[in-house]
């Protein structure tokens, strides 16, 4: 069976995750309405603005479905805002930003820096192996919970953020910091396509 995965088309890089999904052997559909989010086997929650995909998502009626459909056991994969929506606690986020959960992480938003400080490096990520990975206004997991593996942190020779977490994952919930989306490398997602698989 090929499973089909939802990428919430609010706002954001929607179509390279499409692209990249469907270059993966999977399904790939946009997802705006809470009837599209119930026909799907896993979601992405694709890069963007945070704040602004959180009020499209009370908006389009898909915050409470979605929150639940998480906390069922939907895999779900969240690149760089993505993760943010997933974490359990935002650090300098709005307080009017809602939460979907489903990661026991602490997340700093736009912890890397302005888009003037966006950049990239090759690290080593668990499950997938070396990736180049393009960091934008990204976000990093500043604590993670027990249930929490780390996959992926930042090497040691990026100065101040060395060391830092950017890929995590909880069960069926994987998020990166970064975008795998735009560098032509399908294999994040093809591991996510594995997760969606198996659940």
């Amino acid at each position: 069976m090929v499973p089909t995965i939802g990428v919430l088309a609010l706002q954001g890089d929607v179509r390279e995750h499409l692209a990249a999904l469907s270059a993966a052997g999977v399904g790939a559909v946009p997802v705006r309405r809470p009837a599209e989010l119930a026909a799907v086997d896993g979601i992405v929650l694709p890069g963007g603005e945070s704040t602004t995909i959180s009020k499209l998502l009370g908006i389009f009626e898909l915050l409470e479905p979605l929150r639940a459909r998480i906390a069922d056991g939907l895999p779900a994969y969240g690149s760089c805002a993505g993760m943010i929506l997933l974490a359990g606690e935002v650090l300098d986020g709005r307080p009017d930003q809602e939460q979907l959960g489903g990661l026991d992480v602490v997340v700093r938003r736009n912890a890397f820096g302005r888009q003037v400080d966006s950049f990239e490096t090759d690290l080593d990520m668990t499950g997938v192996g070396s990736v180049r990975a393009v960091f934008i206004r990204a976000p990093w997991v500043e604590k993670t919970g027990a249930d929490v593996e780390v996959l992926a942190t930042v090497p040691g020779d990026a100065a101040q953020a060395a060391g830092r977490v950017v890929a995590v994952r909880q069960g069926n919930v994987l998020a990166t910091s970064f975008h795998p989306e735009i560098t032509g490398d399908l294999r994040v997602h093809a591991y996510f396509a594995d997760l969606v698989r198996s659940a």
